[in-house]
């Protein structure tokens, strides 16, 4: 049995579009063109992989299995072109780059730095941005790249053509401001005020996680989004938080309890681009937000404020991949 590799990459298109038309979108074929594909595949694989006998194009195991090695496929081109994408010096064109704000100092401006040093025919455009706005921003192509702060175990789902690279990865941690006593365990801040992030962010997450755990009742809520935020009001006394890691180091006022809190902090790269990967700008400007997070994680681990570095792999495995 002999597969066209570019005939599985449709496929997985189609499963990840959940349509043919979507999908052609996507590829920027028509969609005659995607039917016709799938159907050479399908006489290939000598088997059906799709159940038509349902009002939707649903998958047969058949097909789930072929899905699954085409996007195999496309992630081995996408980390063979990422890899050339650094040596390509035809990157050229304007890419956008959307961040929330506590990355531009630390990760957005060295990365364009990056790119004005390497790829000066490259226009890096940074539009600051959270993520309820900047997944949108990926679905209605007005940006080609998101680095985007998430949470492992309730990791935000990727919109249809975009691919995810998982950079850092670090813990959680909880804090109280410092002129309280040092809890020992959660139950003790049962009633006292909380300063929680917005509920899609990842701190609120995991904020509501330790408190379901726990069953802690605050007596009050007070939500911030922007570190600096939090800073002021945990500075200010007004209560406790779930915070990175590396946020609940370097936050003057708080004290860092040893109470575990459970899930990892995770920063996740998502990008534009088609079956084979993003194109060259896209590419370019990929790992150069990876070289400037990097730069970053080195240098809080200098500071010796972290009880452990987080971790910072080319090969951190994204949720989208488990």
């Amino acid at each position: 049995m002999e597969l066209d590799p570019k005939r599985l990459l449709v496929l997985h298109a189609v499963s990840q579009a959940a349509g043919i038309t979507a999908a052609a979108r996507l590829l920027g074929h028509t969609p005659s063109a995607v039917s016709q594909q799938l159907q050479r595949l399908e006489r290939e694989a000598g088997t059906a992989l799709f159940d038509r006998t349902g009002g939707r194009l649903e998958l047969t195991e058949a097909g789930r299995l072929l899905a699954e090695g085409g996007r195999r496929v496309g992630e081995a081109l996408a980390e063979a072109a990422e890899q050339l994408g650094g040596l390509d010096t035809r990157a050229s064109g304007p890419v956008r780059i959307g961040i929330s704000a506590w990355g531009l100092r630390e990760i957005a401006v060295p990365a364009v730095r990056l790119l004005q040093e390497n790829h000066p025919e490259l226009q890096p455009i940074v539009v600051e941005a959270d993520q309820l706005d900047g997944l949108r921003a990926l679905r209605d192509s007005t940006l080609d790249l998101l680095v985007l702060s998430d949470d492992r175990t309730t990791a935000v789902a990727l919109p249809p053509g975009v691919q995810a690279r998982a950079m850092s990865e670090d813990e959680y941690r909880l804090v109280v401001p410092a002129g309280w006593p040092v809890p020992v365990e959660a139950r003790e801040l049962d009633g006292r005020p909380w300063i929680v992030g917005p509920a899609h962010s990842a701190s609120g997450r995991a904020c509501t996680r330790f408190l379901s755990l726990h069953g802690i009742e605050p007596e009050v809520r007070h939500q911030a989004r922007q570190p600096s935020a939090v800073q002021a009001l945990v500075a200010g006394g007004l209560g406790a938080a779930v915070l990175p890691a590396f946020v609940a180091a370097r936050l003057p006022g708080a004290v860092v309890t040893a109470i575990p809190v459970p899930g990892r902090y995770l920063v996740r790269m998502l990008l534009r681009g088609g079956p084979g990967g993003p194109p060259p700008a896209v590419r370019a400007a990929g790992l150069a937000i990876r070289q400037a997070a990097l730069d970053a994680t080195e240098q809080y681990a200098a500071t010796g404020l972290a009880p452990r570095e987080p971790v910072v792999s080319a090969r951190l495995l994204d949720p989208s991949e488990g």
